[in-house]
């Protein structure tokens, strides 16, 4: 039997992700603080040999890739598989991954340097990718966060020299037994081979891991990478999914799916926004409650525990409990506030590229747009399982942070950071909902006072009420045009009244502050974070972009698609009014202002042409829009054609055809896949996901009530990517910040009116 028929006779799980529990309620890896050298934290089984903390490889042919990143179904567990199998010429079939530690071997050094105005005291010297300072500060914090689509620009470097490094071993393994130049090896589909001759990974192993790799490690010429099919190619992948099997067949485990010995089950109240202290409850109410196991209560929260969620839930119900606090929230105060800042407001400039101000002292046209607050909406609400035992705390959550997660639950219950075990479940669904860590520091709390495992689960309304929603906003944007230029625009400025969200943001995440003392410390400064995408992607000489930064009583943070897709729908929303002022097809306008922007124009062009873009007429119910991520030289491009109409019970969205540059594509599959997903994501903000406060609560508080798109509004989608030779980008955000602008332009050229609000109708007909 060679080795391939071995490994068709392998437990599917060895090719699974290693994310369920193991016998007695453990996981295969736990996710410890290891020690503040670099090494890798790895353990290797007996059978199992180490190629630099980035892979092993078994003696039975196995390829385990560790995976320093949350999978929350965007596929970064096969993506990244895939880049080491590639460079070291493994067999699809013969290859697993499993998640690693944080420890500062895998720091996500990039997103380090984004967010360094959110940690650092010197911003301009860490945020380059390359400064001392930011590499020290995210190898000693063990920083490996997933967010903001760097996994693959954090992670491909030091992945593909691992696996060089494996690949050059097995092959010097190999020469040495064949008596040959290692050079002259060739590794590919997991056998090592020269002339006739050939050796599986499994039986060069061993003698593999004893050399010494070369330095430095022998690439490949070309990474990992797929070409760019036709929108209507239905081709097979060559990389399925990793963890599809799983997710098919049920076994896949998410962070409510944990169970263990003894456990037990909580649920969890907190207070309305403005009121958030318990002040009472009745807790002769459940006295005697068949099942109810505990009554946990805290300054912030009050839980209850049971043998069933259901029965912690109706003690919950039955205990009433009641909040106080300074002054109870009503959302409609708070958005007057920014449409009051935006006209009053303090502003603080954060770009001034040559002389807007003076061309726009009188401004050719202005105009006023609005998002209201926007909820995650995930599937799987906030939850986590805890065991507390002996002074140590083990954690079973799905963290985007998972190092500053761990901290944060030792820092609730008062132990050592390294007396907490964190052990990774995938999320079900996040969009940044999972870098926010409260139910982690409940769930510590909760167990430790009831003695015995217990899983936390927060009710939708809940979730709802308690995670930061993405920011409510106000903007303006001005634009001068060139005289008699047929509308070039000659000078654009936006000013945008909204909260300094992605400050609040960082203080929870960096400080651990609570939320309403996040609002607090965030009051006053400034957000470039916070306004980023807000610098149009056209050629226009003189750009100005204000921040007022405006404290409101909710709290506010991260959603997909991030600032982006509000600045986009802002920015493209007013490029096709100016087109229309200027009596200017907006497909025509936007590819006039796009002449040192090739890849964008040929997006754009593209993206007509998919859909027989008829020139932006009115009645025909087409809306364009594009976006770019990055500077014009590097990131990913998309331009979407959107198909809408009013119809019986609001949009109707019935085709999307988008063309997207996203770089050297890795994975063409999960790229589509992504944009597909972002494309429903946009339709979802552009038509719903909002929420309102009225006495702290929230208004709707059921998926229901979000009108988000079902299985049956879902359009026709069209998506074809650009071939393209530039460094690759996450293509997760951009077909959600395109779509929304590209729906509001639709509904424009069906109807005549324009929407400016996010979501649109909002406002009303």
């Amino acid at each position: 039997m060679d080795w391939r028929e071995q490994l068709d006779q392998l437990p599917v799980t060895r090719r699974q992700i290693i994310a369920g529990a193991a016998v007695g309620g453990g996981l295969a890896v736990a996710w410890w603080l290891w020690p503040r050298h670099y090494a890798s934290p790895l353990a290797p089984g007996p059978n199992d040999r180490d190629f630099g903390g980035w892979i092993t490889i078994g003696t039975d042919g196995v390829v385990t890739v560790a995976v320093p990143q949350l999978e929350m179904g965007q596929g970064v567990t096969t993506v990244l598989a895939q880049v080491a199998a590639v460079e070291l010429g493994a067999d699809w079939r013969q290859v697993g991954v499993e998640p690693v530690p944080p420890a500062g071997l895998y720091a996500n050094i990039p997103l380090a340097a984004k967010w360094a105005p959110l940690w650092s005291r010197l911003p301009a010297l860490a945020g380059d990718p390359d400064s001392r300072l930011a590499e020290s500060f995210a190898r000693s914090n063990a920083f490996a966060a997933t967010a903001d689509g760097t996994s693959l620009v954090a992670y491909e470097t030091p992945m593909r020299e691992a696996a060089a490094s494996a690949r050059a071993l097995l092959a010097m393994a190999a020469a040495a037994r064949w008596e040959v130049d290692w050079e002259e090896c060739e590794v590919e589909q997991g056998l090592v081979r020269h002339g006739d001759r050939q050796l599986g990974f499994g039986a060069l192993v061993e003698e593999a891991a004893e050399l010494d790799p070369p330095d430095p490690p022998p690439l490949r010429v070309v990474p990992a990478s797929e070409e760019a099919s036709p929108a209507a190619a239905e081709l097979a992948p060559a990389f399925p999914r990793l963890d599809l099997p799983a997710k098919v067949d049920g076994s896949f485990l998410f962070a409510a799916d944990i169970r263990l010995p003894n456990m037990v089950y909580a649920s969890i109240r907190h207070g309305p926004l403005g009121q958030p202290d318990l002040a009472r409850f009745d807790a002769a109410a459940v006295a005697g409650l068949n099942g109810l196991v505990a009554v946990v209560k805290s300054r912030r929260y009050l839980a209850a525990v049971g043998e069933s969620w259901w029965i912690a839930e109706q003690a919950l119900k039955a205990m009433r409990p009641t909040f106080v606090g300074p002054k109870v929230v009503e959302s409609a105060g708070a958005l007057q506030a920014l449409d009051a800042a935006l006209d009053e407001g303090e502003a603080e400039r954060i770009v001034d590229e040559g002389d807007a101000d003076d061309l726009l002292a009188r401004p050719d046209y202005a105009q006023d747009y609005a998002v209201a607050p926007a909820v995650h909406a995930t599937i799987e609400t906030a939850s986590a399982t805890a065991r507390f035992d002996g002074g140590k705390l083990e954690l079973w959550i799905a963290a985007q942070a998972p190092e500053l997660t761990r901290r944060a639950a030792a820092k609730a219950i008062g132990i050592a950071p390294q007396d907490v075990v964190l052990y990774p479940t995938a999320a079900g669904g996040s969009f940044d909902a999972r870098l926010e860590r409260r139910h982690a520091i409940e769930v510590a709390q909760i167990a430790s006072e009831v003695g015995r495992p217990v899983q936390l689960t927060w009710p939708r309304v809940q979730e709802f009420q308690s995670l930061p929603v993405r920011p409510a906003i106000s903007a303006r944007l001005e634009a001068g045009f060139e005289p008699a230029s047929g509308g070039r625009i000659a000078a654009w400025r936006a000013r945008l009244a909204m909260p300094s969200a992605m400050r609040e943001f960082g203080l929870r995440l960096f400080d651990n502050k609570t939320p309403q003392a996040a609002i607090e410390h965030a009051a006053g400064g400034a957000d470039a974070l916070a306004c980023e995408g807000a610098v149009p992607p056209y050629a226009i000489a003189n750009v100005a972009i204000d921040h007022v930064p405006v404290s409101i009583p909710i709290p506010s943070g991260r959603l997909r698609g991030n600032a982006l897709a509000y600045t986009a729908f802002f920015i493209e929303s007013f490029i096709d009014e100016l087109a229309e002022r200027a009596g200017r097809d907006p497909f025509l306008y936007r590819m006039e202002m796009l002449g040192k922007s090739p890849r964008m124009a040929d997006c754009l062009r593209r993206a007509t042409r998919l859909a027989g873009w008829d020139g932006g007429r009115r009645g025909t119910g087409q809306g364009l829009a594009m976006v770019r991520v990055g500077s014009r030289d590097d990131g990913g491009r998309i331009a979407c054609v959107a198909q809408a109409t009013l119809a019986e019970g609001g949009v109707r969205v019935t085709k999307l055809h988008a063309a997207v540059d996203i770089g050297r594509i890795v994975n063409h599959d999960i790229a589509r896949q992504q944009i597909e997903g972002g494309l429903i994501f946009g339709l979802s903000l552009a038509t719903g996901s909002s929420i309102a406060y009225e006495d702290g609560k929230p208004v709707p508080n059921t998926l229901a009530g979000l009108s988000l798109p079902t299985l049956a509004d879902c359009p026709e989608m069209v998506i074809e990517f650009l071939p393209s030779e530039a460094e690759p980008c996450d293509p997760g955000e951009l077909g959600v910040a395109v779509a929304a602008p590209a729906i509001a332009n639709a509904l424009y050229s069906a109807t005549g009116v324009r929407f400016r609000r996010l979501p649109l109708l909002s406002e009303g007909l």
